[in-house]
């Protein structure tokens, strides 16, 4: 037996209960998709490759290979793609694999087929030992292709166990020593976990800071912070599969690529009649003999001559020879007869072409953006019926302090409310992210080190507010460090001047970290600008902070040499420009002035005093708050 006499089949025709009903094999992972991979390790073992598949065979059919379907009513198990390859197989022999496991052996083929030889059998499969029992893998197996007419009667007769057959052949165990080789991946969750970057593979801060002259951990330029998260922070990997109404709001996982024309065939922009252009006389009006009707979604069967037009509605199939189209109001219809005055239109108007919208073959949407209600539609008008995407970004949160008392708890003398946590609850929420509540940490070592770990080991990233910046209770900072690779900065900006960021580790896991301040708009105002892009980052997004210019209403006292962020109103001015004034004391404390305000002045380092009419960057809380 050589490899020129072996077929390869990927089995990808299930329905994918355990994993939400998507198509497994498509399912995105480490920079491509499962089937992706089963085929790269099956290809060089065989002479053909084909892939067995009932549902998105265009998809399928795009990596270059032929994509069979089964041919069994009423019956998606992998015994039916069996019988499906063995129908079609041109080779004497037939190789199989799941669509769902990214990792089988390079030499599956050659010890398969070892197998086979040194037992004269009709079918060889796959088995591993795990805990001194024997394991097989029936749906990685080697057989005669001359097997179909058993396999087939098998099936009419009601048989549907993978194993169901075997009695009637001849069947080799081959035993292979590494099982994680044969590891189907069935569920979302292994998918996530099996598509994680090690923490041993990103950067160091300190590598990440070493790149920046004159760094001084005490007085960091926002910039310059802004640079350090956004080169430590790494993107989550893992991706899935969701059904269409279930994307709006994620991030795609790949570019989704148009697999069809749109609009599919040339077709009218309006309602009108449907013409040749050169019936259109130049100076003198045309009279043309109107010889049916053209609707949307039933084509016009006839074929228009010279001096005939057809009526047509709007997004109508264009009829064979028209090229342009008049709207309905432009011209008189006296019976069978349509008259058109001179000059009304030109060749080639109020026609779409094929293809005007997208090209097939085209990017339709971009790897990394946020998909929008417009998105769904553009992608139903495609025919995607599932999109892959980031999965959901895991964010755990906290407030620490012992002066903060959650909601229905009554306030003792010197106590407040804890704000912070709603405030971020709704940032992360607008985010899309998964948010693990964890409440209020008292200044406590142990509770502070076991809720981080607790955090750590259930989040890709943490938030906390408060204990970061210098004070007897702050046990926050001590324990961040002794946890992971974490810095403690004093950034130049008000408000919110105090910031830890880092990783830390527990357990084998691992997440990003964010100390915010504890003052209520300061930790508002260190999300946005801090910790908002860098989790958009990590969910693989782009969406960065768009900043827009305005007229200062009133003068703005400020000196050069930090970044200030005051709460405003932006509105337009008499003159319809858009003006912008501050909304009263500015302390980060003060919750209520960013509670009335609609964006924030931007006032960047270099900047000092603004004076009334000057121009300054405004960012919108529209969409953020």
């Amino acid at each position: 037996m050589s490899k020129e006499s072996i077929s390869g089949l990927i089995l990808a025709g299930g329905r994918g209960t355990r994993m939400g009903h998507v198509d497994k094999g498509l399912q995105p992972f480490g920079g491509t998709t499962m089937a992706a991979h089963v085929l790269a390790r099956l290809a060089p073992q065989v002479a053909t490759i084909a892939i067995n598949a009932n549902r998105n065979q265009d998809a399928y059919a795009a990596y270059g290979v032929p994509v069979w379907p089964d041919d069994t009513p009423d019956y998606a198990g992998p015994l039916a793609g069996l019988q499906a390859g063995l129908r079609r197989c041109a080779t004497t022999y037939l190789l199989t694999a799941p669509c769902d496991s990214p990792f089988l052996p390079a030499d599956l083929a050659a010890r398969l087929e070892d197998g086979l030889r040194a037992n004269d059998a009709d079918l060889a499969v796959a088995v591993t030992e795990e805990d001194g029992r024997r394991q097989v893998h029936p749906v990685f197996c080697l057989l005669k292709a001359s097997l179909e007419p058993v396999l087939s009667a098998y099936l009419d007769g009601g048989g549907r166990r993978m194993d169901g057959w075997y009695p009637q052949i001849k069947v080799a165990q081959v035993l292979f020593d590494d099982a994680d080789a044969f590891r189907n991946i069935n569920t979302l969750d292994e998918l996530r976990q099996l598509d994680i970057v090690p923490a041993a593979a990103a950067p160091r801060l300190a590598d990440v800071v070493s790149c920046l002259s004159a760094y001084d951990p005490d007085a960091l330029p926002v910039r310059d912070a802004q640079r350090i998260i956004r080169e430590f922070v790494a993107p989550v990997r893992a991706t899935e599969m969701v059904a269409l109404r279930a994307a709006l709001g994620r991030v795609l996982a790949a570019d989704i690529t148009s697999p069809i024309d749109v609009p599919s065939h040339d077709n009218s922009a309006m309602d009108g009649f449907a013409l040749r252009g050169a019936d259109l006389p130049a100076g003198a009006p045309a009279r043309l003999r109107v010889i049916g009707t053209a609707y949307a979604g039933r084509a016009f069967a006839g074929s228009p001559q010279p001096g005939e037009c057809v009526r047509i509605m709007t997004g109508a199939v264009m009829p064979a020879g028209c090229d342009s189209v008049v709207p309905q109001e432009f011209v008189t219809v006296d019976g069978d007869t349509m008259t058109i005055a001179a000059g009304t239109i030109r060749t080639g108007d109020n026609r779409r072409l094929a293809g005007e919208d997208l090209k097939a073959g085209s990017a339709a949407l971009r790897r990394g953006k946020i998909v929008r209600p417009a998105d769904l539609g553009l992608l139903a008008s495609l025919g995607v019926a599932e999109v892959p995407v980031q999965r959901r970004l895991r964010v755990a949160f906290f407030s620490t302090g012992d002066e903060l008392r959650s909601i229905g708890q009554p306030l003792d003398a010197g106590c407040v409310y804890d704000s912070n946590r709603y405030t971020i609850y709704g940032m992360l929420q607008r985010l899309g992210c998964d948010v693990i509540d964890m409440g209020v940490v008292r200044d406590d070592p142990q509770a502070l080190e076991q809720t981080l770990r607790d955090a750590c080991e259930n989040a890709d990233a943490i938030i906390t507010s408060g204990g970061v910046s210098v004070g007897a209770a702050d046990y926050t900072k001590q324990i961040m460090a002794r946890l992971g690779d974490v810095t403690f900065w004093k950034i130049g900006m008000r408000p919110g001047r105090p910031l830890a960021f880092g990783r830390i580790a527990s357990n084998g896991r691992s997440a990003f970290l964010f100390g915010l301040p504890g003052n209520p708009v300061a930790v508002m105002v260190s999300f946005y600008f801090f910790a908002r892009d860098a989790l958009l980052q990590m969910m693989g997004a782009e969406a960065p902070l768009e900043l827009m210019r305005a007229r200062s209403a009133g003068t703005i006292r400020k000196k050069p040499g930090r970044t200030e962020y005051q709460r405003g109103l932006l509105a337009r001015g008499a003159d319809g420009q858009p003006t912008v004034s501050i909304t009263g004391a500015q302390g980060s404390g003060i919750l209520r002035s960013m509670s009335e305000a609609n964006c924030m002045v931007v006032l960047h380092d270099e900047q000092g005093t603004v004076q009334a009419g000057d121009m300054v960057d405004v960012l919108l809380f529209d969409g953020l708050i």
